[in-house]
């Protein structure tokens, strides 16, 4: 089998996308009419009655008749007026006894007239309607097919924060923010390199959201990009509002709970992935990045191992892998020793179980899923309250309820500890996805627990370890470097092996460049 599995075949090919403006608005007229009062009648009528539509004509060197359109909201006024209505009207003074001709205007304006690095010429009325809505000044001259658009696009956007999902002690502190140029522009500051590239593409018929997909040249794999490429031309929807829109509809696997795309708001991340050989999609108007491919093992490392010597990293990435098995198995076993195999436990221990179970009304597996599911509750409730009730009930629920519910005899103190250590070694998993998927699972895993004991929970894990195993993130086995085994992979696993140890980037990406640096052989 190839490296990359081919996509379903409704989602190979790349679907035409529509013309920005219906046929049926324009009557099949595309092309830029001369008579600037049709232009101007058609437009309107395209784009309906709009208060924050603006018009302004005005006469080019007080000779030409001209319209300028644009949206008020999304431009740069004094732009519009100083860079581009002030050098229109006024003839400038190396142009006072030279010859305009109509003919001529277009080359006039754009090479000796404009104060403006970002303006284009085109002729094709749909496009302009196009970069008119996306915030752009377009002007037309009467008696010319040809229309001058230019970038005066302002949209009100929150400035650089500290990341709100990734927080870290060492470590920089700024995070993506809505604005895609602005995310680009922290990309390109870390990487300073020709070989950084950025390919752009629009998706959405009604949204037109800009997408992005960067990588590094000469690193990355063809196959890669180009598998990239062809999954995000195949999206064909009205509307992108995020970059979790995109991972639906390019992920290799829709029915698992395990994420095959990593979301990231951390510039220093995202970095470090394309240097590893991955693919990163940025979408405007979302304040996360989606790398490609991912593996595991990603989901429980931070920013923060690399920044810290590697004895602490190692320590924090195996408290963080514990804290995940910890998380997914811990309340499964209790049900088993509690239902099936009390023996298993020491007697004082076991004593004082049995004792504080001895009011609760149901059986262990019911108490644990009434606990589990509250708990849920409760988290979902605190995500999605204002800030300041949200921790004040976070406490009320986790203490009052709790203990009011022990008391009640609805569920012994042994319960609510095991549900709470769970609780507490799930949050220890960085990313929120692979936590969430966790969450999921111990559902089931339980479940098994209730019916068949520690056989029921042995059985949950090989069905889990076995669904993972089968696996792939663009076709890269979600398993590696575990399966298949790699010894230099290896070494950023579980522990997170000294900088320069780490000569070669993950095999399992199969990048045109392996080498990160050459190895000091001396270190010890």
């Amino acid at each position: 089998m190839s490296l990359f599995q081919k996509m379903k075949k409704a989602k190979i090919s790349v679907k035409n996308r529509p013309s920005t403006i219906p046929d049926q608005v324009l009557d099949g007229q595309s092309k830029l009419s001369a008579s600037l009062k049709e232009t101007e009648s058609l437009i309107k009528n395209v784009l309906g009655k709009n208060d924050d539509f603006q018009v302004k004509h005005f006469k080019i060197f007080g000779q030409y008749q001209a319209a300028m359109f644009y949206f008020t909201n999304l431009v740069n006024q004094d732009h519009v007026n100083k860079d581009i209505l002030r050098p229109l009207m006024y003839v400038p003074e190396h142009l006072i006894s030279k010859e305009k001709p109509l003919n001529q205007l277009i080359d006039i304006i754009m090479h000796e007239t404009l104060y403006h690095g970002q303006a284009m010429v085109e002729k094709s009325l749909d496009k302009l309607i196009a970069v008119l809505l996306r915030g752009e000044t377009v002007i037309f001259v009467d008696g010319l097919t040809e229309a001058i658009h230019v970038s005066t696009r302002e949209v009100e956007h929150r400035s650089v924060t500290q990341p709100e999902t990734e927080q870290v002690i060492l470590g920089p502190r700024e995070g993506f923010i809505e604005n895609i140029d602005t995310n680009i522009a922290m990309l390109r500051y870390r990487l300073p390199t020709a070989d950084f590239q950025v390919r752009t593409m629009e998706i959405g018929r009604l949204t037109k959201s800009t997408v992005c997909y960067c990588y590094i040249k000469g690193v990355t794999n063809e196959k890669v990009i180009t598998e990239v490429e062809n999954r995000l031309s195949a999206i064909d929807i009205d509307a992108i509002m995020d970059a979790g829109y995109l991972e639906q509809f390019i992920e290799d696997n829709h029915f698992t709970p395990f994420p095959q795309i990593q979301t990231t708001e951390r510039p220093d991340k995202t970095v470090a992935n394309l240097v590893e050989g991955r693919v990163a999609i940025l979408v405007d108007g979302s304040p996360f990045a989606l790398l490609v491919p991912v593996v595991f093992n990603q989901f429980y490392q931070t920013a923060e191992d690399y920044a810290s010597r590697f004895l602490m990293g190692t320590f924090a990435r195996f408290a963080r892998v514990l804290a995940l098995v910890f998380s997914l198995i811990f309340p499964s076993l209790y049900v088993s020793l509690i239902a099936f195999n009390p023996e298993l436990l020491p007697t004082e221990f076991a004593v004082a179980v049995a004792g504080g179970r001895a009011g609760v009304p149901y059986p262990a597996v019911v108490e644990v899923l009434i606990i589990e599911i509250s708990m849920e509750i409760l988290r979902e409730a605190t995500v999605r309250l204002p800030r300041q009730v949200g921790g004040a009930l976070s406490i009320v629920g986790v203490l009052v309820v709790g203990q009011a519910a022990v008391e009640a005899g609805l569920a012994s103190p042994i319960t609510v500890v095991v549900i709470a250590l769970t609780t507490i070694g799930s949050f220890a998993t960085p990313a929120y996805t692979a936590a969430f998927a966790l969450r999921m699972l111990r559902f089931p895993i339980m479940i098994l627990a209730g019916i068949f004991g520690l056989y029921g929970v042995m059985i949950g894990i090989i069905l889990t370890f076995n669904h993972l195993l089968n696996l792939k993130s663009f076709g890269v086995p979600y398993m590696a470097p575990v399966s298949p085994g790699s010894s230099q992979g290896m070494k950023d696993v579980v522990t997170r092996s000294p900088l320069w140890s780490m000569s070669k980037r993950p095999s399992f990406l199969q990048p045109a460049n392996r080498k990160r640096h050459e190895q000091d052989d001396n270190k010890q």
